[in-house]
């Protein structure tokens, strides 16, 4: 009996002496990734560890991952480092045993060892592993295939590949590798927080209300403009990579208003005097004026000398009475409590990056009860992309975001002039574009907003693009629109195509190609055959423009 645990004893600490590290590198489509992080697994027959080189050097950045393998008792141990005082982990003594593979007869050797071969399908993903029991120890580069044997390949849909390319036999392994043992989170949890760790996120405004009443008043954090339809809140943008995307997300229910209305998100910067929080602040005349002839003016609407118009961030329009509305009942209609609009604004992050800035909000009603608004800005860092924008110019808005304060509504199209805009570049930019959001509006059967118009560019007074903006797919959002009015040929008002935009939907910018531009001056003329009055009805167009280019090396 003595001798038999003597030799027990004498095996496990002969199996426990097998340490060894490998590297892998990854391949996509038959081609090493540049610039990667190379995994590195440490393992024996007690531990295995997942990690990388630049986590081991101490190069990488957080969040810093890391999966445990505890042998003895199989548990799956998540850990990540948050930051320099906080991190998280889970533990998971079910997740390796429900794996499953099909084994395979065919073999093949890698790095002089004979593997087999194991295959398993993932959320329609066929994963091959190619494994080998030569070393007496188990690992593998990712949670896949930890029990099947030492995985040295992993291939995805036989376009991604994981493959060893060194192993080294250790005497032990470093002393820095130890299981974590303490606040286990579930795993819903960790994988939120660690989520949100990968990316910056920039609260704007947390449910505040934007109606029309005397009582909207502004507070130490949210300053508020004609009557509450606008909300600002000052953001400071931290800096911004190369290449980093940048989305600008917004939520939305009714609180009283059953329309839909126009909303804008926008971007105000607090360097220069003169900007468009003077109009916001000391009334809407106080702003560069613009006048084409057709007897109107036109207050903050286009760039001016030193002035800038409203970098739009966002177009968007809220439903017929989401929420608040519910209560109105169809067969076989489940209505959505808010409506989530989420756009990509990477194209601007010239005008953000590193720069503190007035963040506002517009919706256009005439509602006491109004709608509820959230606003979330994140910047999700992202390496080896080469930036494509380094300049970007508002050069007019024409959304009258300020029309309870009595800004005028877009009417400009009325003559064939249209807006036109000049502009002075310092320096050439080459692969210039024009970010062009564009809406029509005017809601009677003539109207402009359900009335195809062509919307037509000039640069330099010459044609550089034209197109009809129309949205065809209105009816996809129906479920958003509980208020919308249904009429007698079996259609609700939110089905109807529109002039570019639909009630529950954001608009997207067009980028229209306008060449390399020269230093010196230059002129955007925006022309569109606006529909005449009828009664007391007109219609308009919401229209905002940025120049965008690269600089000329």
């Amino acid at each position: 009996m003595k001798y038999s645990y003597l030799v027990l004893l004498l095996i496990t600490q002969l199996i426990s002496g097998q340490n060894y590290t490998l590297t892998y590198e990854k391949w996509s489509n038959g081609t090493r990734i540049e610039n990667q992080d190379p995994i590195l697994v440490y393992t024996n027959s007690f531990l295995t560890l997942v990690s990388s080189e630049g986590i081991f050097s101490g190069k990488n950045d957080f969040p810093l991952e890391q999966i445990y393998i505890d042998r003895a008792n199989q548990n799956l141990i998540q850990s990540t480092k948050l930051n320099q005082n906080k991190s998280i982990a889970t533990k998971d003594s079910l997740a390796l045993g429900k794996q499953t593979f099909e084994l395979l007869n065919e073999t093949k050797t890698i790095l002089g060892y004979k593997c087999k071969k194991a295959k398993t399908i993932i959320n329609s993903n066929t994963i091959e592993l190619w494994y080998t029991n030569d070393l007496n120890v188990k690992g593998a580069p990712t949670v896949l295939g930890q029990n099947l044997g030492l995985v040295l390949e992993m291939t995805r849909n036989n376009n991604f590949v994981i493959t060893a390319t060194k192993i080294e036999k250790l005497k032990k392994l470093p002393a820095q590798i130890a299981l974590p043992n303490s606040n286990f989170a579930d795993g819903l949890t960790y994988r939120d927080l660690l989520w949100k760790s990968r990316f910056i996120t920039l609260t704007v405004f947390e449910n505040e209300t934007i109606n029309f009443s005397d009582k909207s008043k502004s507070n130490d954090s949210i300053l508020r403009f004609a009557n509450g339809t606008v909300i600002l809140r000052k953001v400071k943008f931290p800096e911004i990579k190369n290449g980093s995307p940048i989305f600008a997300e917004l939520k939305t229910s009714s609180t009283g208003d059953a329309y839909d209305r126009t909303g804008s998100l926008f971007v105000i910067p607090m360097k220069g005097e003169n900007t468009f929080f003077n109009g916001l602040k000391h009334g809407i005349n106080t702003l560069p004026i613009y006048q084409n002839g057709n007897g109107k003016i036109y207050q903050g609407v286009a760039l001016k000398d030193d002035y800038q118009p409203l970098t739009e961030l966002m177009r968007f329009f809220t439903p017929f009475g989401i929420k608040q509305y519910n209560h109105i009942s169809l067969k076989d209609k489940t209505w959505y409590n808010e409506v989530p609009y989420r756009q990509d604004i990477s194209e601007l992050q010239p005008i953000l990056s590193d720069q503190e800035m007035w963040v506002g909000a517009f919706i256009g009603n005439y509602d006491q009860g109004g709608h509820r608004v959230s606003v979330e800005i994140t910047i999700h860092p992202q390496e080896n992309e080469t930036k494509k924008t380094t300049f970007a110019l508002p050069l007019f808005n024409t959304t009258n975001v300020m029309e309870m304060g009595g800004q005028e509504y877009a009417t400009m199209f009325s003559v064939e002039k249209g807006l036109e805009v000049t502009f002075s570049l310092e320096k050439p930019i080459k692969n210039a574009q024009l970010r062009y959001i564009t809406t029509g509006h005017g809601g009677w059967e003539n109207g402009d907003e359900f009335v195809p118009k062509k919307n037509s560019i000039y640069l330099d007074e010459q044609l550089a693009f034209s197109f009809i903006p129309w949205r065809q797919d209105c009816g996809s959002y129906r479920l958003f629109n509980p208020a919308s009015g249904n009429f007698s040929n079996g259609l609700s008002s939110s089905d109807y195509s529109r002039s570019n935009w639909c009630p529950a939907t954001v608009t997207n910018p067009m980028l229209i190609d306008l060449g390399d531009l020269s230093a010196g001056k230059h002129s955007i003329r925006i022309q569109i055959p606006q529909g005449k009055p009828e009664g007391n009805s007109f219609s308009a167009w919401n229209v905002s423009g940025i120049v965008l280019g690269e600089p000329v090396e």
